[in-house]
């Protein structure tokens, strides 16, 4: 038993003193022999004076996990002591009152102080009760129990801290707990790794505790240079929960016993190997263990410190917030072991075969989800989130919070609605830090990225050594223009031997605007030959599509796309095709424009982010028809997506009525798409924004005569440069601002007229220098070439 140090050390009633620290009785300045479990049943007792505490929950507490003996005896043997160490009698109590068959109640007074219990000789003593020291406790007694309130206030005693004091498992809001792997004696091999994430789930109902990640234990098993699968055994848990700088990790263990299961929990210190909370429980049948389980995971909840008030609150058993099959748990516990340890992709077949055993198991849903989502799968995972909404009331609190947050992220698309729900995870489970991560990246699709990058400093607070804030919070200073900011804080991760994808990713930005081509070559080379190949091809792509090698850039698409479809993800290489035909448009290549974007379509003909990109394709390649039809239908899919309602489709509308030339009716479209949300990153795209709407209204005001509001959102575009990366619409921006220049030298005089011709001839040659080296036959490029001879 563990008490927190505290500035008061001893509590003291009648003339005993209770030292909180080394755990010792004391009588008059005389240690009193008291054994464990009598020392014990004081404390609890203590830990509500005037309060019953019934003998079941007195069996609940103290009797560990691991040993099986005759509770009724071993209540009565351990009472019996203390009350002979206490010189109390059942029958004339002054310290502790039976109430039969029931329980016991503490019924004196006690009061906190910083005297030293030590002021006589060391000396141990049992002594019976004589009949003046009785007549003197129950007068003091009386004392108590009549005045306790009045006293109490008088000499400011805290009972919520004197009962803080008392638990002694008490975990602080900074702690981690650690979860280890059960020990299963039953020889049945459906328990194994099961009850574990059975536990985790069960813990991780309560708004107090923070159970590490198994994405964080992995990495520390990397550390350790464990295997992937080592068993977490005592002594391979405590080094683990020592370098996660954990307070305490949960054991478990079942067990047959004759006919019946017996389960145990502890809670141990990771330090000192103490105990800090034990339970035991016993079921007849496989069918009982789960609920079994979860209600040993609440006891052990209240014996680490939370308030009986949550444990009661959140407390869902976990059949009802889980599965009934066992067989489903497993393979559930598999897939969110593979993924903590491999990935994503490697979870994918045991979530879909916890489904095929449970149709409605709620988490596989939301699991699955999530790893198409990881996947940048977001069709797919869409799917998985509308039936785990379907299914939410068979989720705790804490899961149905996260299922509607992926919900109306990624389904209905209501991202306003989505942060608002994150928000409430956060408040209701605030040591939690999921919720930081999805929270910043809704901000990021909403344009407010200073928000994002809040909430993404705030989970790596909390979490230093984990990649995901890395990731995120890297991509969110790019789109903020603070690129030594975003440089720093890889070099803190690589420097962790953090690194992945999304890192080396914005690396490649990062040299990008740079113009860093050997850098660029260096991120490219690290992702050949991964699973993420098809990513570097992408990115390769544009940069060679920016500076007008198409050619290559098409070669590029192919091998990305390929690469996408050989890694069973159509959607991704959709998403690549339509990123073709959206260059071959603006380049003014129509067939090939129209072509990628029909393939696409063929390959992921629900996805959203395809149909989305597709219309605006064949919008932009004159295919007018096509293009309104498609945007009805996108309307009628998602009308309360905040990003198709306020992005896509105002602009698929108005590169529509470009086409006819109405540039008022474009810009009317186009008034939605304004303020923070136009610069809000496209999650099918790679943490970056092409900002469309900002190029086409740019387009619009140039048909429109407006030479200097042309001007300012062709230049909006270059001034994100860290949001927009290598995308096509940066480098036909320079054009954007060399024709608006050029008309509205046309329509000036004098002074102003030749300042425009300036800035208009300087911002050709720096676009025919970024397109030095383009495919000469290039529709746009002659364009360009004829209108600065012109100029000249």
């Amino acid at each position: 038993m563990q008490v927190p140090a505290r500035e008061q050390q001893y509590l003291r009633f009648g003339p005993f003193t209770l030292d909180l620290v080394s755990h010792e009785l004391w009588n008059d300045g005389h240690r009193v022999h008291l054994q464990e479990k009598p020392f014990e049943i004081l404390v609890v007792l203590m830990e509500r004076p005037g309060e019953l505490v019934t003998r079941d929950e007195l069996r609940d507490r103290l009797w560990p996990s691991d040993t099986f003996v005759d509770f009724e005896h071993s209540i009565n043997t351990a009472i019996k002591k203390l009350r002979d160490a206490l010189n109390d009698h059942a029958e004339d109590p002054v310290f502790i009152e039976t109430l039969p068959k029931r329980g016991y109640r503490f019924i004196t007074k006690a009061e906190e102080t910083n005297e030293d219990a030590r002021s006589a000789p060391l000396k141990e003593i049992v002594a019976p009760a004589t009949p003046q020291t009785r007549i003197g406790y129950r007068r003091y007694a009386l004392l108590g129990v009549v005045a306790f309130a009045a006293v109490a206030m008088l000499v400011g005693l805290n009972l919520s801290a004197v009962r803080d004091r008392l638990r002694p498992g008490k975990i602080s809001e900074q702690d981690t707990i650690v979860i280890a792997d059960f020990s299963n004696s039953t020889g049945d091999p459906v328990f194994d790794g099961t009850l574990k994430e059975a536990l985790r789930i069960a813990l991780q109902q309560s708004p107090f505790l923070n159970v590490l990640a198994e994405r964080k234990v992995a990495a520390i098993f990397r550390q350790m240079a464990r295997p992937a699968g080592t068993v977490l055994t005592h002594e391979v848990i405590r080094e683990l929960c020592q370098r996660a700088g954990s307070k305490a990790y949960v054991a478990g263990s079942i067990a047959r016993l004759d006919s019946e299961y017996a389960l145990g929990l502890k809670a141990v210190n990771c330090q000192s190997g103490q105990v800090l909370a034990k339970e035991l429980a016993t079921v007849p049948t496989q069918e009982q263990v789960l609920n079994a389980l979860g209600k040993a995971a609440a006891r052990i909840r209240a014996q680490l410190g939370e308030s009986l008030a949550t444990v009661q609150k959140s407390d869902v058993p976990l059949a009802a917030v889980t599965t009934s099959s066992l067989e489903a748990l497993k393979a559930f516990s598999l897939g969110a072991a593979a993924a903590g340890e491999q990935g994503p992709d490697a979870a994918l077949s045991f979530d879909q075969r916890a489904i095929q055993l449970d149709p409605n198991f709620a988490l596989a849903y939301l699991s699955l989800g999530a790893d198409y989502l990881a996947m940048n799968q977001p069709g797919r995972a869409s799917e998985y989130f509308a039936r785990a909404f379907e299914l939410r009331d068979r989720a705790d609190e804490r899961e149905r919070l996260s299922i509607s947050a992926l919900y109306y992220w990624n389904v209905t698309g209501e991202l306003d609605h989505a942060a608002q729900v994150l928000q409430q995870r956060i408040a209701s489970y605030p040591r939690e830090v999921g919720g930081y991560i999805n929270l910043g990246n809704v901000y990021n699709l909403l344009g407010q990225h200073e928000k994002a990058a809040d909430a993404y400093r705030e989970r790596l607070r909390r979490t230093p050594g984990d990649i995901a804030p890395y990731d995120n919070l890297a991509n969110t200073l790019l789109a903020l223009q603070r690129f030594d900011d975003a440089r720093q804080l890889i070099r803190e991760a690589h420097s962790l031997k953090l690194d992945d994808y999304m890192l080396r990713s914005a690396l490649y930005a990062l040299a990008f605007c740079d113009r860093d081509l050997a850098a660029m070559t260096e991120q490219q080379r690290w992702f050949a030959g991964k699973g993420e190949e098809t990513l570097g091809f992408s990115l390769a792509s544009d940069t060679e599509a920016y500076a007008g090698r198409l050619g290559k850039a098409r070669e590029l698409s192919k091998l990305g796309t390929d690469s996408a479809i050989r890694a069973d993800s159509k959607e991704t290489a959709a998403i690549w095709q339509e990123n073709a035909a959206l260059r071959e448009a603006a380049f003014g290549n129509v067939a090939k424009a129209k072509q990628a974007a029909t393939e696409g379509m063929k390959l992921a003909p629900a996805s959203q982010g395809v149909a989305a990109e597709a219309a605006l394709a064949f919008a932009m390649a004159g295919d007018t028809a096509r293009a309104e039809s498609m945007a009805q239908e996108l309307n009628r899919r998602f009308p309360l997506d905040t990003q198709m309602q306020s992005l896509w489709l105002p602009v698929i509308r108005a590169q529509v009525a470009l086409h006819r030339k109405l540039p008022a009716v474009a810009l009317k479209h186009l008034a939605v798409a304004t303020g923070p949300r136009e610069l809000g990153q496209i999650t099918f795209i790679t943490n970056l924004s092409c900002l469309y709407p900002t190029y086409v209204r740019g387009e619009a005001y140039l048909l429109s005569g407006q030479g200097n509001a042309a001007a300012a959102e062709f230049q909006k575009i270059l001034d994100h440069n860290g949001l927009v990366w290598n995308c096509w619409t940066g480098a036909l921006a320079r054009l954007g601002v060399a024709r608006a220049n050029a008309l509205e030298a046309r329509s000036s005089r004098d002074a102003e007229a030749d300042a425009a011709r300036a800035r208009s001839f300087a911002a050709y040659k720096d676009f025919l220098t970024l397109w030095k080296d383009a495919d000469p036959d290039l529709t746009i490029l002659k364009q360009a070439q004829a209108e600065y001879a012109k100029l000249h």
